[in-house]
């Protein structure tokens, strides 16, 4: 399964030295109207809106990303049924299918990828607790939880499978164990992080990594929905626990008021196409943007990293 993953990404990285992950998939489907404030989250509009989400796919390929997660990251079994969970990576993958099959092949970019997206624990409790990770379950508990969403986008028919803002080492502890339970796609893990030396759970980044190292399905580790000015020391310490690929995809920067239910402009927000080249330098070989980031701002990660 490892070589499967080197296949899969030694066209990116070879083009540019990394792959360039997509941006802010709910901040583009509010930018277009729909309303958001729901258990759902973005995954409400694969029932709403799926013309809407794959627009926004098809507006990150244009700007030259090279994987498209899916609208499933606040989508659980629970939540939703096994068809509107299919139904994200359906869209992504048609939506992927029908660009590329527009392009004349010119030698130069890669087929486009289509990510599983699979959000923690706490994104289904919408309560913020996917910034802080206190959950009260233990492992076995976590992975009952997860497992049949998992299978499902296992057999999907998705290239890739994305845990996002994972914030504990419990959580990523009991996604190891069902990575390991069966064969499937290669998975990336990334998770969120307290500062730049802890998880949201205050477990050590090194024992996140680690854990990572461990497990064969585990292709890239990393960390998304950060501030950028994590990205680079969090980059550091996970390169010193792990040979394997790195990912980096932040936020804008900008803070979540969980009793709003909005972002907040920080004031600290930053471009992120000043930083990618530094983040690819530390390891970095799947970069993009999370929460607030655009199909402009992937344009300008293409454009850096060039």
């Amino acid at each position: 399964m490892i070589a499967s993953m080197v296949d899969l990404l030694e066209p990116f990285i070879a083009r540019r030295g990394a792959v360039v992950l997509d941006g802010g998939l709910a901040t583009e489907l509010e930018a277009r109207g729909l309303v958001l404030d729901d258990r759902l989250w973005s995954a409400r509009a694969l029932i709403d809106a799926p013309g809407t989400v794959a627009a926004v796919h098809r507006d990150y390929l244009e700007a030259g990303a090279d994987v498209i997660a899916t609208a499933t990251y606040q989508a659980t079994v629970p939540a939703l049924t096994a068809r509107v969970l299919l139904s994200g990576v359906t869209i992504a993958c048609r939506e992927r299918d029908a660009f590329w099959g527009q392009r004349a092949p010119d030698g130069v970019r890669a087929r486009p990828l289509v990510a599983a997206s699979i959000g923690s624990y706490g994104a289904f409790l919408a309560d913020r607790s996917e910034y802080r990770g206190e959950y009260g379950l233990d492992a076995d508990a976590l992975a009952a939880w997860h497992r049949p969403r998992l299978r499902l986008l296992e057999a999907s028919g998705a290239d890739l499978v994305a845990f996002e803002t994972i914030p504990s080492l419990v959580e990523g502890e009991a996604i190891v164990r069902l990575l390991a339970e069966s064969a499937g796609p290669p998975a990336w893990l990334s998770f969120q992080a307290r500062s730049a030396e802890a998880l949201a759970d205050d477990a050590p980044i090194e024992d996140a990594a680690a854990l990572a190292e461990s497990c064969p399905r585990i292709v890239a580790v990393g960390v998304n929905c950060v501030a950028p000015a994590l990205v680079r020391p969090l980059l550091a310490r996970f390169a010193a626990a792990t040979m394997k690929p790195l990912v980096a995809y932040p936020n804008r920067g900008d803070e979540w008021d969980a009793a709003s239910r909005r972002w907040i402009a920080s004031g600290t927000a930053v471009a992120l196409d000043g930083l990618v080249q530094g983040w690819r330098a530390a390891g970095a070989r799947l970069i993009g943007g999370c929460c607030r980031t655009t199909p402009a701002d992937i344009r300008a990660i293409v454009a850096a990293l060039d």
